[in-house]
This record gives structure tokens, sequence and C-alpha cells, in this order.
């Protein structure tokens, strides 16, 4: 099975940069300088991990997961977080508060000091851990902290408060290495860990694309619902033409801008949201309705976000822009939209905006070549890859120009392996499959939205007949019971 992330959030209630007024944040004075000294973040970490009795790995996965270590000068994210750790200060997520309280620290502080931000986060987390009853010793081990991990989101609903979680588990998972603004490399080593998700368990998984796949208008979004009080319903195109595609940065991150846009009280929105680290989308405001996310543009564009900070190109990553233009350019396809810089543009380039996104770190050169296809992106996996060493071609069918499948033999172990390798919306997920047959045998199948491939399927098939195929996009390939011997 193809290695990635799962289809995770980067998360917290970052909220989007997009709002049509100022978010309903506490007003603060300018924010003083960030307070930092070498090797302070890491020692920061270990500090706070050991007294409020947090895993420290778990502690900077959480945080990497939010603001990729990056405090921002004390400014504060579009929903209202602040430092490494992204407090909230906002109507419906008071954590910066709760962390004043907790750690007796003035909330001034705990936005501009890192060490006192990193602390008032792991105080949070523990009195998150204390409130749903975590003993002494189930403290010690990160897989019982999930509940605790997913309440610190701050979500509007459950099934984000798991995506929220997943993020920074898949985190932990893969391991982390991060370089702090003033230089200095923070890691966390790779490690297995089993969540106890409890009764977030049982929340939908966000993970899985097309979840209401009716909803979404781009077959490779997941739906998650805006607010109502976010967006406007409408009839578009029929009432207002759509020939506009409007960038967008969140200024937070994937989760949190979803939890964002669930919440009454932001009053903005975007059609869709792109996560940095894999490319997955999540579609929060139908095509036909009007997102509150560009001004002047909001009837006649479709608005993109993309998870991030203006002033970090860490974000923005080869992933995003393959996805996000693989989306560019379907909305362009179904509404006739020219793919020029004079049709898709930054929320800065909206008249009247007073927003800077997606800013200078953003390339357009590399996005608008994906968009039009002048670099067409191309499948960087072939089917011996995907089947292992030994494997050799024997068949193949095309699936239209959505991709091809592939048979291959191994004379060694006289194993037969399918592949179908997608030659359209790649680096996206969509519904792909691949399957084979071995007579007298059942039918072994892989199924599922897929970034680039389905499969490998294997099965020893020495002197038997196989059926074999698959399906990406709307073409389907079946074989008969064939290459017996």
């Amino acid at each position: 099975m193809q290695s990635r992330l799962r289809r995770r959030a980067a998360v917290l209630l970052a909220g989007a940069l997009i709002p049509l007024a100022t978010p309903p944040v506490t007003a603060h004075a300018a924010p003083a300088a960030r307070t930092v000294t070498a090797g302070a973040t890491a020692a920061a970490f270990a500090a706070a991990a050991a007294k409020y009795e947090v895993p420290r790995d778990l502690l900077v996965a959480l945080a990497y997961a939010e603001t990729h270590l990056d405090g921002h000068d004390g400014e504060p994210s579009a929903s209202g977080g602040y430092g490494v750790m992204h407090l909230v200060s906002n109507p419906a997520n008071r954590s910066l508060e709760r962390a004043a309280t907790l750690t007796g620290k003035p909330a001034a502080t705990l936005r501009s000091d890192e060490a006192a931000n990193i602390a008032g986060g792991a105080a949070v987390l523990r009195a998150h851990a204390d409130d749903l009853g975590l003993s002494a010793a189930a403290r010690k081990d990160p897989a019982q902290w999930y509940q605790a991990v997913a309440k610190y989101g701050g979500a509007a609903s459950a099934d984000v408060a798991r995506l929220y979680a997943d993020t920074v588990y898949d985190l932990l998972a893969a391991g982390v290495r991060a370089t702090t603004p003033a230089g200095e490399t923070v890691t966390v080593p790779a490690r297995a860990v089993q969540p106890q998700r409890g009764p977030y368990a049982k929340a939908d998984d966000l993970d899985a694309p097309n979840t209401l796949a009716a909803a979404v208008d781009y077959p490779g979004a997941t739906w998650a619902a805006a607010n109502s009080a976010n967006y406007a319903v409408s009839s578009r195109p029929s009432s207002d033409a759509i020939d506009r595609i409007v960038i967008h940065v969140t200024q937070g991150s994937y989760a949190g801008t979803i939890s964002w846009f669930q919440n009454p009280s932001a009053k903005v929105s975007s059609h869709y949201v792109v996560k940095s680290s894999n490319g997955a989308i999540t579609q929060m405001v139908r095509e036909k309705d009007r997102a509150f996310h560009a001004g002047d543009y909001n009837r006649r564009s479709v608005g993109i976000e993309h998870e991030g900070y203006v002033s970090d190109a860490s974000w923005f990553t080869d992933a995003m822009y393959r996805a996000s233009a693989a989306l560019t350019r379907n909305i362009a396809d179904r509404y006739g939209i020219p793919k020029d810089r004079s049709h898709i543009v930054g929320h800065s380039e909206v008249p009247g905006a007073d927003h800077t996104d997606p800013g200078s770190n953003w390339n357009w050169s590399t996005y608008m070549k994906y968009v039009t296809g002048s670099t067409a992106p191309t499948n960087p996996h072939t089917p011996e890859s995907v089947c292992g060493a030994g494997y050799k071609v024997i068949d193949s069918a095309a699936l239209g120009t959505a991709g091809t499948v592939y048979l291959l033999y191994n004379s060694g172990d006289g194993y037969n392996c399918v592949a179908t390798l997608k030659k359209t919306s790649l680096g996206t997920a969509t519904a792909t499959s691949a399957y084979l047959e071995v007579q007298g045998k059942a039918r072994v199948t892989d199924s599922g939205n897929f970034a680039y491939y389905a499969g490998p399927v294997r099965a020893a098939a020495a002197g038997k007949c196989v059926k074999w195929g698959g399906k990406a996009g709307s073409s389907t390939y079946d074989s008969p019971f064939e290459h017996c011997g």
C-alpha cells in the first residue's frame, strides 16, 4: 500500500485569513518583541514538559502542527492564537486566558515570551488531562493523551477535534525536525503510538475523502460544512457569474481553519481549504453559494484557502501547489474561467482588499505552470516500483485518460501483481482501484481514494489463470481469465 501521511490536518483553531471584518479577537496593544535566546526553544519544551508532566515529544508535535514552532513575533493568527503553542483568545476559545490563570503569568507575557507561551500550552494541556481524570501513570503514556489533545484544539465539532488530534499523532509517528526562526533545530524521533481515541473513535473521520460525496463540487475533496452564519445561500452561476478564483493563506492551520469556519462568530469562510503536508482538500461551502472571503469578489469568485502563514515559506509545499492547481484547473474548466493571472488572483489583488496573502513566499510561477499544464505533473511511481523488485509488466489496459492498470509477474516466486497508476488528479486523493483474482480463489481488491495509485495487489498464481483489472476516474477494465500457466 502506498506510503503517505493520512489525510489529517496540521491543526488548530488558527482560522482563516480572509475575514470581511476583523475577527472577534480581544484588542491588544502592539505586541512586544518575541523573547528568545539561542537554544532556548528545546530547553523551554523540556522544562514545560517536566513541570506539567506532559510528554515532551507530544508537546513539540502539537506545537509543530500549530505553528511550525514559529511564534510570529507575538502577532495573532486569524482566529486570535498566539505563540508557538497557539494560545487562543476569541469568543469560542479562551486558552490564552486559561493559561494565564494556570501559570500566574500575564496574558501579554504569554503572547510575547516564547518560554512562557510553551509553559502556558503545557499547563492547558495538563488541565485537560486532569479534567479527563488521567492518572499519573497514564500521563506517562502519550497514547492516553489523545482526548486532551483533541480538546486543546478547541474545535467546533467532534469530527474536527478528531482531525486535529490525529494530525498531532501522525506527526509523532513520522517524527519532527523543525528549525525555529532563531535557527535552532528541534527534533522529535519517529515513534509508533496507538492513540486511545475514546469517544472520538465514533466521530466521522474527515481523513476519508468524499465524506458526503454528493455535497462536494470537486471529487477529490472531503466535505465539512461551514456554519450557515459564515456564508450566503445563493444560486450561482445563474444568479451571479463565476469568473474569478481567489487564492488565500489561512494564517493558521488546516484543522483550525476548518473549525473557525464552523464557528458562527467567525463571519468568514471559503469554498475550499488545502493542507500543506499532502495537499488534502476540504470543501466547506458549495460553489453555488457565496463564501465570505473576498469582499467585492464574493459574488463572482470561488475562494481557496491554503494552510500556513504568509511569512513562512515552509508551509507552501509542492504537494500543496499541485493539489491546489488541480482544483483550480477543475474549477476554471467547469465555469470557463481563463487560466491566467487576471482571473486567478491573490486575496491582496482583490479591489479594496486590506490583506497581503498569499504574499511574496507564494510561488506564482510554479503554481500557474501547474494550473495551465505547461509543466504537466507526471506520476512519480511506476508499476515496478509499486509491486517491488522482481516484478515485470506482462499486460496493461488504459483507463481512458485517467490512468492505466498493469498486470505484472515475478518469475522468481510465481506471484502476479496488479497496480493502477493515475494520470490525472495527481497528488489529490480520488477513487482508484486494482484487483487480482486467481482462478479458484477469492478476488483481492485494493479500492479507495488515492493520490497516485491503487495496489499493489499480489497473489501466488504459478500455473493458474487470473482475472485482473481496476478503475480510475470513470473508466474501468475487467479482464477475462487469462495468462494461464
